[in-house]
């Protein structure tokens, strides 16, 4: 019976220094494994390193054993390095408000394995789709969020994030402000999707406010939340053109599929570990061939 070798990948981001691309090349093929996909980038502006590489291990190596191995060349060249199994799905917490269709789009690449995670629930401030998140077989929580109440709330959100071992929460048109205090317990491990191409049109309504300037390209920006908001490190980001005769309301409408799309990608590129925080900027690789493709179609 022949079985499939596992197929890890490697992160790493390290200081820019010679030599270590070769080093880790060098090391993944003296344990006996086969690279299948590699991307790199040399920040020129920061002097930071960025690679991610996606391998299959031919001489039986475990990831521990690999991880383990690699230690001396992480120290070298001082490297936060990350081993992972890819086949393995993140624990993924979605949060909404009322409005669904981040959501519902969510929920549908989720069910056909286009979006390979695990989602281990659902918290809003409403209940409006307890419904379709319980007939997923998703636990769904409802915490209201009031001003008089908002530490509670909040503590009660990380309990369920803290015991569900979720390792993402993704806000999917959630519309309430995080705390300093919980943005920075889950800094890099929180994504929202604004609806509006950031940095223009920050804040409530913004397609209110690009209507009223008249622009004619409306998009949506999915970043990483941090205590300022609306300005942490961009993942995703696409736009839709809009024209005179174009109402508010068609904005939103046509915002609506932008947004899923968005988000859908940014969640994609962080599970896969193509994503890099640089700074106040990120760095994003393309996806690995295969990645895309769904257990499913429908």
């Amino acid at each position: 019976m022949t079985t499939t070798a596992p197929r890890y990948a490697l992160r790493v981001a390290c200081p820019s220094i010679r030599g270590v691309t070769a080093a880790i090349a060098t090391y993944l093929s003296q344990s006996g494994c086969n690279i299948s996909d590699s991307a790199q980038f040399d920040d020129a502006d920061t002097g930071r390193y960025f690679m991610r590489i996606s391998f299959q291990p031919q001489d039986g190596h475990t990831l521990g054993q690999l991880r383990d191995g690699f230690e001396p060349i992480a120290d070298r060249f001082e490297a936060n390095a990350e081993f992972f199994d890819e086949a393995e799905k993140k624990k993924v917490i979605l949060m909404v408000s009322r409005f669904g269709h981040c959501l519902n789009d969510l929920l549908y690449r989720w069910r056909i394995g286009a979006l390979p995670i695990d989602i281990v629930g659902v918290i809003s401030n409403h209940m409006d789709y307890q419904r379709i998140v319980v007939n997923h077989d998703i636990p769904f929580h409802c915490i209201k969020v009031t001003r008089e109440n908002k530490p509670e709330a909040e503590a009660k959100q990380m309990q369920i994030v803290e015991g569900s071992g979720a390792e993402l929460v993704v806000l999917a048109r959630y519309m309430q402000v995080l705390s300093d205090e919980m943005c920075r317990k889950m800094s890099g491990r929180i994504i929202n999707i604004h609806h509006s191409f950031l940095p223009s049109f920050k804040g409530a309504n913004p397609y209110k406010q690009a209507f009223e300037r008249g622009v004619k390209l409306i998009g949506a920006t999915s970043h990483y939340v941090t205590a300022d908001l609306d300005e942490g490190p961009i993942i995703e980001q696409d736009i839709v053109r809009v024209t005179h005769a174009q109402s508010g309301e068609d904005y939103v409408s046509l915002g609506r599929d932008v947004e899923s799309q968005v988000l859908a990608r940014a969640i994609h590129a962080h599970i896969h570990g193509r994503v890099f925080i640089n700074g106040n900027k990120t760095v994003v690789f393309p996806a690995s061939p295969g990645s895309y493709a769904s257990e499913r179609m429908g």
